[in-house]
């Protein structure tokens, strides 16, 4: 049986396409898997339940600016390369090693790499992450979701993979029928709002200034985020959903819903370029290198997908961006979005 490590987290960005791979590879039955994250990183508590080891390290952020906590950091990424390296040491030399991104990746892929093993690592966004940048130096293959990310890799090492996408992104069939005893379809449109897994108090106050309009248009179900779903509560009606977080239904959400407003991480945008879902993009100004920008125009000219920055939000109202969404219908559904799945697949099982 063939060994295989996946490393990648501090959000769960990076982690949904480590495992979306590692539900693949547990199908074939013929990879022996493992995961090395951080001691309380969101990856942690996201691979717990597909029964695989799990090995916890000392992981620091790398920051672009001047700051104290880098040498702290610095420390901290030290001891994750030691822990890293004596795990490697005990495994096979034909060990494959698979990095999706994040900081705790870092000390793992250096490791890695000084102990013989094969490298493979993977970005998700438009634009290159620092970790990742650094990892690049170490890895054999570097797989990309967007052509243009290209340039900030060494070509020779770099294959356009697309973004691993789970299976049900290509089907029609919904599974889930009601969230929390909302049903999904009725004769009433619904409206997904979601501003990531911790919700954004940006989008949360756009919606709730104009909630009664908006109910009187859409059934809503709106990702609010764990620590603001008490202020949004009182206000669920057979019309309008607010829920902490959504975990598997996302997609059946996502295929049930007529219109999706949405930040626009790697993952969200990619899910919704496969549904050929045409959406509503508010991305997240401070996000790396604006990376999430970036993500949403990719929708923009591919699906005609709107993208309205932060800094017009102050001057328009939620119903004016759907009038505006409603004007502006491009028509691109016939583009169809590479599934990187079965390509990285490909390359893992040749790659020992």
């Amino acid at each position: 049986m063939r060994k295989i490590v996946f490393t990648g987290g501090g959000s769960g960005g990076h982690v949904m396409p480590a495992i979306t791979l590692i539900k693949k590879l547990k199908e074939s039955g013929n990879w022996d898997i493992s995961y090395i994250g951080g001691k309380n990183g969101i990856e942690r508590s996201l691979i717990s339940e597909f029964d695989i080891p799990y090995k916890a390290i000392f992981t620091g952020k790398l920051r672009r600016y001047f700051s104290f906590e880098n040498f702290l950091d610095l420390f901290k990424v030290g001891l994750g390369f030691l822990q890293s390296f004596f795990s490697f040491i005990s495994m096979p030399s034909n060990t494959l090693v698979f990095a999706t991104g994040g900081f705790v990746c870092v000390p793992v892929v250096i490791a890695a790499k000084l102990t013989g093993k094969k490298v493979f690592i993977h970005e998700q966004t438009s634009r290159v992450g620092l970790a990742n940048k650094i990892c690049s130096k170490f890895a054999d293959t570097i797989f990309v979701s967007f052509e243009e990310s290209i340039e900030f890799f060494p070509r020779y090492r770099t294959k356009v993979s697309g973004y691993p996408l789970r299976d049900e992104c290509y089907n029609t069939h919904i599974e889930t029928k009601e969230i929390q005893g909302f049903p999904l379809i009725s004769d009433k449109p619904l409206l997904f709002v979601t501003g990531g897994g911790n919700g954004s108090l940006l989008l949360n106050n756009l919606i709730k200034s104009d909630l009664e309009e908006l109910n009187s248009r859409f059934r809503i179900i709106h990702q609010v985020g764990k620590n603001f779903i008490e202020e949004f509560l009182p206000f669920k009606s057979e019309d309008y959903l607010p829920v902490a977080f959504v975990g598997s239904e996302m997609i059946d959400i996502m295929k049930s819903s007529e219109i999706v407003i949405s930040r626009s991480g790697a993952g969200t945008v990619c899910e919704l370029l496969a549904l050929k879902k045409r959406s509503i993009y508010i991305p997240l100004k401070i996000a790396q290198k604006n990376e999430q920008f970036h993500n949403a125009m990719e929708a923009h000219r591919k699906l005609g997908s709107l993208v309205i920055s932060e800094d017009e939000l102050p001057n328009m109202s939620i119903i004016e961006i759907l009038d505006l969404f409603d004007k502006d219908k491009s028509e691109h559904c016939d583009y169809t979005i590479q599934n990187g799945t079965e390509f990285i697949l490909d390359d893992i099982n040749c790659a020992l």
